[in-house]
Formats: C-alpha cells, structure tokens, sequence
C-alpha cells in the first residue's frame, strides 16, 4: 500500500498523461514515461510505448460528448499504472523512482500550474470573494454610508443609500 504522497505523485502522472497527449511535449513525456515505467527493461519500455499511443489515440478520437469521460477514464488508468510500478519497488528504489517521477513530471508540468477538463464553477458565499485571477488589490467591507470614493462627499451621482 503506497503512502499518499506518492498516490498523490501518481495522480498528478496520470493527469499529465492526458493534458500532455496530443501537444508537442507529448513525444517527450511518452519516451521518458515508458522509460520510467520501464526501469532498464526494453521489452517493458515498448508495451508501455505502445500504451501510451493507444492513450492518445482515444484521446484524440474520442466524441466531443465523451472527451471528458475518455479523460477521466484514462487519468485513473495511468495513475493506476504508476501505483503499480511504485508498490512493484523495494521501499528504497521507492524513493528513488518517486524523485525520478517527480523530476519528470516537473519537465512537463509547472508547479502550480493546471489545467481543467470540463467546466470550473467559482462562488462565494457569507461575504468572501472568489475568482479565478485577481488583478489588483481586494478588500471586503461595506462602503462609508453617504460617502463613497473617489469622488466628493455628498455627490449628487452618489447611488449608495444616504443616512437618515
């Protein structure tokens, strides 16, 4: 059983798989994938090659109303096979192959950076704030009653309910 790091770890390689496929880093990843998977073993190598073209293949063929499913479908897949080649490791080339996996993703996936497969819905509730991208500064509280800004107080353009 795989601590959840390294669960977390494979996950992240099963969505690099698909957002990858199909770009120009798809060749990249898929040689050094299969090589990782591999581990020195040609054979092994090219069945995860070959893998790793039926992956994008149904990635690429897949109809506009089943892409999201095809994409889920193959996330779990490679992320199940990179459990399995972790659990397969002694724990100390455990370690190891999970930094190799790492410095590998690395090279494909910028931290900090994603990439949704479907829709994204943001919301706020109770006075927060939620959004995708901020630009500029944000502050939460109610305006000044009979005063807003910029702009003079008691401007008669002033929408804001004035004190009674």
């Amino acid at each position: 059983m795989l601590d959840e790091s390294l669960v977390v770890l494979a996950a992240v390689g099963g969505t690099a798989v698909v957002q990858v496929a199909g770009t120009d880093a798809w060749r990249g990843l898929q040689l050094s994938l299969a090589r990782w998977i591999g581990r020195g073993n040609e054979r092994r190598e090219q069945v995860e090659l070959e893998r790793l073209d039926q992956t994008a293949s149904a990635l690429g063929t897949a109809e506009t109303a089943e892409v999201e499913q095809e994409r889920a479908r193959q996330q779990a897949m490679w992320q199940a096979r990179i459990e399995i080649a972790l659990e397969n490791l002694s724990d100390t080339e455990r370690v190891q192959a999970a930094e190799d996996l790492r410095e590998l993703l690395a090279s494909f996936v910028p931290p900090g950076r994603g990439a949704v497969g479907g829709d994204v819905h943001i919301s706020a509730q109770q006075g927060s704030i939620a959004a995708g991208v901020v630009h500029g500064e944000v502050s939460l509280g109610r305006p000044v009653v009979g005063h807003t800004s910029p702009g003079p107080e008691n401007d008669p353009d002033d929408d804001w309910p004035q004190e009674s």
